[in-house]
């Protein structure tokens, strides 16, 4: 069990206003450590401290502040076993997804972000024969990127390592500072990463962690006046609130919203390749990621058979102790979260779908299981099929021809990552063009790493990932002179 944690503010660590709370294992039920509730007095002290810190770090030359992150990836590297066994036992992880996705990714982004190119940083000079006002001249014009000084950084609980360092990497990077306010659920990772961070020489003020169950801690660290920036991972009602605030002050938002994915799979799809693509992603870390493909539209053709080998599919994968090797679906994050997503089968039931596979309660006496259900018969006008659950449930549809299926997949809320499964290649990339979602995986659930994410509609505001997190952490600005 982690002994009481303190908060990093300043460089320096400090005792908790509000105490200390416990953090629950999901598969155990049993406290994994005690984490800090921070007041309103050391958020905003967190926030000045960033302020301070932001003139000197911004000043730093570039390849200084890459030496940081490479140093910290290192060290996240070296300690992998370590911070991987604390962050299954916080999230519910397998081993394998806490090892791999979870710490092996978060070192990989630190690297990535201290390897910048020099085509990052700037737009190459323009030259302008006109001069201002029409008058005769020739003027050469540089845009160069800026950062956007202190980010709050608010991470969501899927995922405590890749999740945060993917915006205190490429923020750190572009010479941001950063105050983090990571997920009540499960902060001790991340102020492992702040110890990361400080020991491979990041200056006072420049990485702030500050935790807590109460919304004020968010809501301080969102508002503060030192804060120019806001990157929110998380639902879309609570991004709503953010940007609500946000928009008082003009400051800049990165928001990484909810979900609701279609998997559109034509009669002509390989069903084998599909089947595995969906099952793998929607029961993935018990279904807890907004890139799942929870919406399964199968032309009638094939519906049965996708239908029947779904729920076969879901019925092999094994749900249980996240620390036994070969467990796939370990438990969702907390109490309160598994009768919300039990509460969800039950409504489909209620709204007429039909329970083909999982949604039961498994063996294990104590954790917080929920077995992947597969909903079909589904219509588009169920809540089950146009709410994000953030759970393992995924629910069927019908649809006759491509018209329909691709009507199908935008009439929702949300627009995150759809998916296409077509024989025809030509046809699959002439409806992912159609979708209306910031991804699409053709004939694939898999995700390159340098190609931008976000979402359309409720699924949020701008880009990250790649050169794009540089882009999204940073402000534009123009230079002009005399040629």
């Amino acid at each position: 069990m982690t002994a009481r944690q303190a908060l990093f503010v300043g460089g320096s660590w400090a005792e908790p206003d509000g105490g200390h709370y416990e953090v629950i294992d999901p598969a155990t039920e049993e406290a994994v450590g005690w984490a800090p509730e921070a007041s309103r007095d050391q958020v905003l002290a967190a926030c000045a401290a960033a302020r301070e810190a932001f003139g000197p770090w911004s000043r730093t030359p570039p390849e200084e502040r890459a030496a940081v992150l490479a140093r910290a990836a290192g060290i996240i590297t070296a300690r992998l076993k370590e911070y991987a066994s604390l962050a299954r036992a916080e999230t519910g992880a397998t081993t394998g997804t806490a090892r791999a996705m979870q710490v092996g990714v978060a070192a990989a982004r630190f690297l990535r972000y201290a390897r910048v190119e020099p085509a990052e940083w700037a737009i190459p000079p323009q030259i302008n024969e006109a001069g201002p006002m029409g008058r005769a001249g020739v003027l050469g014009a540089l845009a160069v990127r800026q950062p956007v000084g202190v980010v709050t950084c608010v991470t969501s609980y899927n995922n405590p390592w890749a999740n945060p360092a993917g915006k205190i990497a490429p923020a750190l990077a572009m010479g941001n500072t950063v105050v983090v306010k990571p997920a009540p659920q499960d902060p001790l990772s991340v102020y492992r990463m702040a110890e990361a961070l400080e020991a491979a020489g990041v200056p006072p003020g420049v990485v702030n962690v500050v935790s807590g169950r109460s919304t004020g801690v968010g809501e301080a660290a969102v508002a503060s006046p030192d804060v120019d920036m806001v990157s929110f991972t998380g639902s879309t009602a609570v991004g709503q609130r953010i940007a609500e605030m946000c928009g008082r002050d003009m400051k800049r938002q990165l928001m990484e919203l909810g979900g609701k994915g279609a998997a559109v799979v034509f009669d002509d799809a390989d069903l084998g390749s599909a089947v595995a693509g969906i099952g793998t992603t929607f029961s993935f870390y018990s279904g807890q990621i907004c890139t799942a493909p929870t919406r399964v539209l199968a032309q009638r053709g094939i519906y049965d058979r996708l239908v029947e080998q779904l729920a076969a599919y879901s019925g092999r994968l094994k749900v249980g102790d996240p620390r036994e090797p070969d467990t796939v679906v370990g438990p969702v994050i907390s109490a309160a979260h598994r009768d919300r997503v039990e509460s969800y089968i039950e409504l489909g039931r209620k709204e007429g779908a039909v329970v083909v596979a999982g949604g039961e309660r498994p063996d294990p006496p104590r954790g917080f299981y929920v077995a992947p259900a597969v909903l079909a018969d589904c219509t588009n006008d169920m809540r089950v099929a146009r709410e994000e659950i953030f759970g393992p449930v995924v629910a069927v549809l019908p649809f006759d021809d491509e018209e329909e299926g691709v009507a199908l997949a935008n009439d929702t809320d949300y627009g995150l990552i759809d998916y296409v499964w077509s024989g025809d290649v030509a046809r699959a990339f002439r409806v992912a063009r159609r979708l209306r979602a910031g991804g699409v995986g053709v004939n694939t659930v898999g995700r390159n790493m340098e190609a931008p994410f976000g979402g359309f509609k409720r699924s949020g505001v701008g880009r990250d990932v790649g050169s794009y997190a540089l882009h999204a952490y940073s402000e534009v600005q123009a230079i002009v002179w005399p040629g």
